[in-house]
């Protein structure tokens, strides 16, 4: 591809290790592909102890065990384990509807050394709308008091959109309650399941103010006993945000089936070979193949965004963003207000659905009693 830079890059400091795509919930912003990977195709556990091998040996310092639900998967405590014995910080990204005493004294004893437990809303009834399970949030409120009892950090993630953004206030009384360290107040991005959803979902101008508001209230009230991380959503800046802090250059994502990926979104893009760990070692992948060095650097970039002075910065926005929007990946972002494609973005904002889909398993809907070790 014309423009591919050929420059060497540091080794990442992330892996986002999605080891199913199985779930209990079906949100409907949920990021993952529409096309959902089956059981029967996901990685072993052996596979998966390879690639904690390679990660650490390539330079990474951080693992996310994330899905779907992770901890669908038996091994769970063995991957954890084998994390912490290469020398990784390990993060478990979870709805917690799985987890219970037994089941966590398992991944504290191997060495988990954080739990990220995502929230849908405050109340039992938003909750299950917009995760379709009812008592979700009950699961969800012991998984958080099993944490905090355990003695391990724990940072609670909303994700807000039309439907709760109001509710902000109460849910960091909430994350309080529970003895969260760090709270990520995430408005809804506009990948997989949450475009689809996107004329349902996305705030509006008044409510995206409010939250900021909401948010600074936050910071003040609690200072520094609670770290709080807030997204905004892109369509409302006048700039881009960096993809992933620039694409192949700090964060690598494996799908359930091993395929290596810059950003969770970026099978989207059409024609490309996306590597898999089955084939290639990571630090291969990570160096020479075409994915990781089609976007990354600047060489790449078409104007506005050569001859910006935010280049290095905002490193041309998201290519699966300019993908889905523009449908080109090697566009500029159209959020940016310099491009010709902010016109699509005004024209999103101006949308609006009572309605939305929900993320749909078919037989892949997973129940509590629904786990695997993922062996072959």
């Amino acid at each position: 591809m014309e423009g591919v830079s050929s420059s060497p890059s540091p080794p990442p400091m992330s892996l986002l290790a999605e080891l199913t795509h199985r779930c209990p919930l079906q949100c409907p912003y949920c990021s993952n592909p529409l096309a959902l990977e089956p059981k029967t195709g996901e990685l072993s556990t052996e596979d998966w102890f390879r690639v904690l091998d390679e990660a650490a040996a390539l330079g990474v310092l951080q693992v996310h065990f994330s899905g779907g639900e992770p901890m669908a998967r038996k091994d769970l405590p063995d991957l954890v384990r084998r994390a912490v014995r290469n020398g990784l910080y390990t993060n478990l990204i979870t709805s917690g509807v799985l987890m219970d005493a037994a089941s966590l004294e398992r991944l504290s004893a191997a060495g988990l050394d954080h739990v990220q437990l995502s929230f849908q809303d405050v109340d039992e009834d938003g909750a299950a709308l917009i995760g379709g399970m009812k008592g979700a949030q009950a699961k969800k409120i012991e998984a958080a008091r099993l944490v905090v009892a355990d003695g391990m950090p724990l940072t609670l993630n909303f994700v807000v959109h039309r439907l709760n953004v109001e509710r902000i206030p109460r849910m960091f009384d909430l994350a309080e309650a529970l003895g969260a360290r760090r709270v990520e107040i995430a408005h809804t991005q506009y990948y997989g399941w949450g475009l689809k959803n996107r004329a349902a979902l996305l705030p509006t101008r008044a409510q995206l103010e409010q939250s900021e508001r909401d948010v600074a209230v936050a910071r003040e009230r609690f200072g520094t006993r609670m770290a709080i991380d807030f997204v905004t959503p892109d369509y409302y800046a006048d700039e881009p945000k960096p993809c992933m802090g620039g694409w192949g250059q700090r964060f690598v994502n494996i799908t359930p089936v091993g395929r290596v990926l810059p950003c969770h979104a970026a099978e989207t893009i059409s024609g490309v070979v996306f590597p898999s760990v089955r084939e290639a070692a990571l630090g291969t992948i990570w160096n020479d193949s075409e994915i990781f060095r089609m976007f990354r650097g600047t060489d790449w970039m078409p104007e506005p965004c050569r001859s910006c002075d935010r280049k290095e910065i905002d490193w041309g926005g998201c290519r699966c963003q300019a993908l889905a929007l523009t449908g080109r990946a090697e566009a500029a972002d159209p959020v940016c207000r310099r491009t010709a494609g902010r016109a699509v973005v005004d024209a999103a904002l101006r949308e609006s659905d009572k309605t939305f889909a929900y993320r749909s398993y078919g037989c892949e809907r997973l129940s509590s009693a629904d786990t695997s070790d993922g062996s072959t």
